[in-house]
């Protein structure tokens, strides 16, 4: 029965696929797993990644970072404010995050040294849940559903349904984190287009939008004569700060007309 229930389950995979617009006008193929599975394979990376990563017990970081989320979540339509939000501060020096379907956020504590106000520590998380919003993690899932990608999808999805035995039976090897790709860079594509919505999304929460620019400067001054990780699926680093600098003075409007009704934050 297992070598039927996968090719079924492949078979809808694929076949489950549909077009839509991304929130930038793009087109995007998506809807290989549903939105619950989508949420069910977040959850398990951000559990995987709280075994592998110590979360810090310094308690007013933890309360800075989960101020930022909140007030981010707080601008967002109402269909992605109803997710149940999640935020863990983990100790690692590289300077990251990551948000994840389901509402799932990790910050690293390696992003002070680079996201030094609140402002910047927000356009970091909002670029992430950008990610979340723009459905990047479907459209990934989606792109790999072909006969390995996903063998991928139905181990993790027998795992949750039957132990471990059934996923590892399904499909030998990896966890959750690398054959999703769930904690990878996206695209060129998706990685300008979080920027975008993130950038938009800051505003709309009352934080400043020109503070991503700072942001980005700073995360090529701590990167050196090498490019941070984030920077590594653009072409240009120069280019992106560029387009950042731009959107920000139209969004300034968007910015004051927030904090003129009411969203102020004071996260720190």
């Amino acid at each position: 029965m297992k070598p039927l229930l996968l090719s079924l389950a492949i078979a809808a995979a694929v076949s489950g696929c549909a077009t839509t617009t991304s929130p930038t006008g793009r087109t995007q193929y998506v809807g290989a797993v549903s939105q619950q599975q989508l949420n069910q394979l977040g959850a398990q990376a951000f559990a995987e990644q709280k075994q592998k990563l110590p979360q810090s017990n310094d308690a007013r970081q933890t309360a800075y970072v989960r101020c930022v989320v909140s007030d981010l979540v707080a601008a967002l339509p109402a269909q992605w404010r109803q997710t149940g939000w999640e935020t863990a501060l983990f100790v690692d020096n590289d300077p990251n995050a990551f948000a994840l379907p389901g509402g799932k956020v990790g910050v690293y504590t390696g992003i002070f040294k680079v996201a030094r106000n609140q402002d910047q520590l927000a356009a970091v998380v909002a670029h992430e849940i950008g990610h979340v919003v723009s459905r990047h993690h479907d459209e990934r899932i989606t792109r790999q559903s072909g006969a390995s990608g996903a063998l991928q999808i139905v181990g993790a999805l027998l795992g949750s349904r039957y132990g471990s035995g059934a996923a590892n039976a399904a499909v030998q090897g990896g966890s959750i984190l690398a054959q999703t790709g769930f904690l990878l860079p996206g695209s060129r594509a998706q990685e300008s287009e979080a920027d975008v919505v993130g950038q938009q999304l800051m505003a709309k929460a009352g934080f400043d939008p020109r503070a991503a620019v700072n942001l980005w400067q700073n995360m090529i001054a701590a990167g050196g004569s090498r490019p941070p990780q984030w920077l590594s699926t653009h072409p240009d680093p120069q280019s992106r700060i560029g387009e950042l600098r731009a959107r920000a003075d139209g969004l300034v409007p968007a910015y004051e007309q927030a904090r003129a009704a009411g969203r102020q934050p004071h996260c720190g």
